[in-house]
């Protein structure tokens, strides 16, 4: 009964506190283990290793399964409506923008300055690549070979080639799309699988590189949290201001005013899915949103919006090449730029989408995926943030169809009263 006692209960209190959690508490222990015993914690680099090369094993298999269902669902045997088309449009031109700001605030800010984690030499990457040449290796001349060499660039344009093409065989594609959608759903819940190992390798690797690099890697990761909540809040503030204004000419007050409630159960729970009721509520009744475009419009932005993931690609991305003394091209910003908005279609609701895409961009720019590790740790902190980004995005594109299709009610979008008698403690 006392070993009972001493075992099994702290282990059944630690499995059912939340990922996040366990994974921050992991990162502390790390860091702690790696002061105090310097060297000799460069002995569970092993289990690192190990946890990194799992998340390179998902890499190919999840991004190739998830961009053919996503997109295959998109279009569902058909072209696209107007509104699925605008939707789409607006939502990867914002996605795309995002991941901007997110590089802007990386370069500008230098999070990584300071880490001394350097210096790396890169592998399986061209040494100053030029345009043209990174244009000519686009697309696979053998999709497999892209496959085993991890190309992602190349892998996702062959995704989006069979995706298309499988649509548009009709129902004959359509065993081929129900495996991989299956595929797909297999590949989520072995990602869930894998991310639940998180904590055990987050801890191992942050031994090893604290007690390598000592205390300097820290305070390098507050950085990294205040570059990507300042590089939202612009985000949110200027781009999306400037949109409604510009194309919808509507005051954006009435619209933050509107998506409060929204934006602060995106923030605490960090799920779109479980903020798309308030989302409709809030586009419907408080901004005047026709339920026809909603009923559109949000459910693709759950899909493929990831305005706020995008923006914590850049800032982590270069966060990561500043720490290990890595020198970008231009060529490299625009592969990130490239990758995430094209993985985008389909990953949006994938777990651990945030880690799992910042291995892919890691990964096709040659930069070490040590530095997952280091991110891994604060992802909670910066998912509140992208979460809140990306739902403010989903409704922000329903405004914006709305008002170009004529079915905007501007009397409710105006009137500071509206949907006030929303109950949303129900939900």
């Amino acid at each position: 009964m006392l070993f009972h006692g001493l075992v099994f209960k702290p282990w059944r209190i630690w499995t059912r506190r939340p990922l996040w959690l366990k994974t921050l508490l992991g990162m502390l222990t790390g860091i702690g283990l790696g002061l105090c015993f310097s060297e000799q914690a460069l002995l569970l680099k092993p289990i690192g290793v190990l946890f990194v090369n799992t998340i390179q094993m998902l890499m190919v298999p999840l991004i190739f399964c998830s961009v053919i269902a996503g997109l295959t669902a998109l279009l569902k045997g058909k072209t696209l409506d107007r509104i699925g088309s605008k939707a789409i449009g607006l939502y990867l031109c914002s996605t795309a923008v995002a991941i901007c700001i997110g590089l802007v605030m990386g370069w500008l800010l230098e999070p990584g300055m300071g880490a001394n984690m350097g210096p790396y030499e890169r592998t399986g990457v061209m040494v100053q690549p030029t345009l043209a040449s990174v244009l000519s290796h686009l697309v696979p001349h053998n999709p497999v070979q892209a496959m085993v060499d991890g190309k992602i660039l190349q892998v996702i344009v062959f995704a989006v080639a069979l995706a298309l093409a499988l649509n548009a065989t009709g129902r004959r594609g359509r065993p081929a799309i129900l495996f991989f959608t299956s595929l797909a759903e297999g590949m989520f819940k072995l990602t869930q699988m894998v991310m639940a190992l998180a904590p055990y390798g987050v801890c191992a690797l942050m031994a090893w590189m604290t007690g390598k690099y000592g205390v300097s890697l820290l305070l390098p990761l507050l950085k990294v949290i205040g570059a990507v909540y300042l590089g939202c809040l612009l985000h949110v503030l200027g781009v999306y201001s400037s949109l409604l204004i510009l194309l919808a000419r509507l005051n954006p007050l009435h619209y933050f005013k509107s998506i409060v409630d929204a934006q602060a159960v995106a923030f605490t729970s960090s799920s779109s899915s479980s903020t798309l009721p308030i989302s409709l509520a809030c586009a419907e009744r408080r901004l005047g949103v026709s339920p026809a475009i909603t009923a559109k419009v949000l459910p693709i932005g759950a899909t493929i919006n990831m305005d706020g993931t995008a923006l914590y690609q850049g800032v982590t991305a270069l966060f990561v090449a500043q720490a290990f003394g890595v020198d970008l091209h231009v060529v490299d910003y625009l592969t990130i730029i490239s990758i995430a908005t094209l993985a985008s279609i389909g990953t949006a609701g994938t777990p651990g989408t945030g880690l799992m895409l910042l291995t892919l961009t890691l990964t096709a720019v040659g930069l070490p995926l040590e530095g997952v590790a280091l991110i891994a740790g604060i992802d909670r902190i910066l998912d509140m943030a992208r979460t809140t980004v990306n739902v403010s995005g989903d409704i922000l594109v329903s405004v914006l169809i709305a008002r170009s299709e004529k079915e905007l009610d501007l009397a409710i979008y105006h009137d500071a009263s509206a949907g006030e008698d929303i109950d949303f403690t129900l939900r």
